[in-house]
């Protein structure tokens, strides 16, 4: 029995020296103590490479960090040191967990003193994030501009214009000016006038625009005929004058067409006429042409502006302008899908005939219906939008009237004399008893007439100019090569054969 006890525990002792090893030295965080034997009897440092799960970890933790712990456990025992090897990475783990492994790394690769002046730091993924955001906005804002909340610059608004600026010069050649106020956004609307010498088409589209009957006349942001204008006959506008508001809607205020003024000063100054054209006033005809045609391709919206009733001339004007128009660039598939004809893919404006300087027989509800029911026989054939999208009647004045009342409505709006309410109230003052009663005008004020005018005119419906859609930028790119080819039109140059 004693040799046989003595044999048995002989058996057993390397067991027991393995089981003892185990307890003084438990490896390292990380290391496989599962693995096979094999790898822990060739020695400790060669089974770190393999099996070592976190080694970044570890290698995140500086060494002033790592020795302050053994200095504190010199003293102790060596199971106390191997415990707090082993709490180290249990809290580099939590900080992984917490989604903040990256600062830690790169504070081991610059320095000790900087990762623990970042581990300190309370909100560590914040903070280099806005420095980063401020310094990329620096360059592209000024100083107060920059939102220190969300780090973005605001959103400047576009810029104002003061005055109108040309499109087209008086010799007929494209100003590119215009297009540092253009923006590149699709919700815009055109509007454009055409009309006889001293008829107030300046002025109307500068109180659309941007200004007021209560304002200066010398502050509009379309020059208005001075007095010294006026009394010699000549014209104010040449070629055509841009200007875009804040709320991106573009005029075009044209030069008069038919213009005797620029006949004129065509034959008294003796200017070279080019060599297409043998006679001024044939000139001065294929300019008006010209402009007319282009507005009726680059415009949603074409005032018509006329200070009495009616010009037959006029009409004729626009029907030879609606025949010369060029033809809107269509897809392939839209011409296909047309059977024989191109209005469906051709785009044609909304006409708008403003009745200005307008007389009080003129709002008589009667003269109103014959003014609508001329203009409706002489635009019958025309392709133009003459009729549907405005009305006097849903504007409240004419209140009385029912709606089926003007029968065939056009698009007709009538606008009085701008300084009728000053010389009204001078004459109502002269009697002491009404005195403090407003004269009789027969029809609302002029600036509650231009309000409604301007309400109507800016809520029409934009159609699409071309089979794509335009940005601001985009129509003003369309709107040179459109002018170029409509100075170059071979309809034009027929005409102009015909006339001569």
């Amino acid at each position: 029995m004693s040799e046989s006890g003595h044999s048995q525990p002989g058996m057993y002792v390397p067991g027991r020296r393995r089981r003892r090893r185990r307890e003084r030295d438990p490896g390292l965080p990380g290391q496989n103590l599962s693995g096979p034997g094999r790898e822990r009897r060739d020695g400790s440092e060669e089974s770190l490479g393999p099996t070592l799960q976190k080694t970044p970890i570890i290698l995140a933790k500086p060494p002033s960090e790592r020795s302050k712990p053994s200095q504190a456990g010199a003293p102790s025992s060596s199971s106390s040191s191997s415990s707090a090897s082993v709490e180290k990475p249990i809290v580099l783990i939590k900080s992984r967990e917490e989604g903040k492994p990256a600062l830690p790394v790169d504070g081991a690769a610059q320095g000790p003193g900087i990762a623990a002046k970042v581990e300190k730091e309370g909100q560590r993924p914040t903070q280099p994030v806005y420095q980063i955001q401020n310094r990329g906005m620096a360059s592209a804002a000024p100083g107060g501009s920059v939102d220190p909340v969300i780090g973005q610059a605001k959103l400047l608004p576009p810029e104002k214009m003061k005055h109108s600026i040309k499109l087209v010069d008086e010799q007929m050649n494209w100003c590119d000016s215009a297009m540092e106020y253009l923006l590149d956004q699709t919700d815009m609307l055109v509007v454009g006038v055409i009309g006889l010498q001293g008829t107030g088409k300046s002025t109307v589209m500068s109180l659309l625009s941007a200004n007021t009957p209560e304002e200066d006349q010398r502050s509009y942001v379309f020059r208005t005929q001075s007095q010294e204008i006026k009394e010699r006959g000549g014209n104010q506008s040449s070629g055509i004058d841009f200007f875009i508001t804040q709320e991106r809607i573009i005029f075009l205020d044209t030069q008069p067409i038919l213009s005797p003024s620029i006949l004129d000063h065509l034959i008294n100054n003796d200017r070279k006429l080019p060599p297409e054209y043998n006679l001024p006033h044939t000139y001065v005809e294929m300019q008006s042409l010209q402009v007319a045609a282009f507005l009726f391709t680059v415009c949603h919206v074409v005032l018509v502006v006329q200070d009495w009733f009616t010009d037959l001339s006029l009409y004729r004007f626009l029907q030879t302008a609606e025949m010369l128009k060029p033809s809107t660039p269509s897809t392939s598939h839209e011409s296909s899908g047309s059977s024989g004809s191109d209005e469906g893919s051709e785009y044609y404006p909304h006409i708008v005939f403003l009745q200005n300087k307008s007389r009080r027989d003129d709002f008589c509800p009667r003269t109103l219906k014959k003014m609508h029911s001329v203009i409706d026989k002489l635009m019958m054939h025309s392709h133009l939008k003459y009729k549907g999208t405005l009305s006097m009647l849903d504007c409240n004045i004419f209140p009385g009237l029912p709606r089926d009342y003007l029968g065939s409505e056009v698009n007709l709006f009538l606008l009085p004399v701008m300084d009728s309410e000053g010389d009204e109230a001078r004459a109502g003052s002269g009697a002491p008893l009404f005195s403090l009663l407003p004269g009789y005008r027969g029809h609302p004020s002029f600036t509650s007439l231009v309000s409604k005018l301007r309400s109507q005119v800016l809520s029409m419906s934009r159609c699409q100019l071309s089979h794509t859609i335009l940005t601001e930028k985009n129509w003003f790119h369309y709107a040179a090569r459109i002018w170029d080819g409509v100075k170059k039109s071979s309809a034009l140059s027929e005409y102009s054969r015909l006339l001569s």
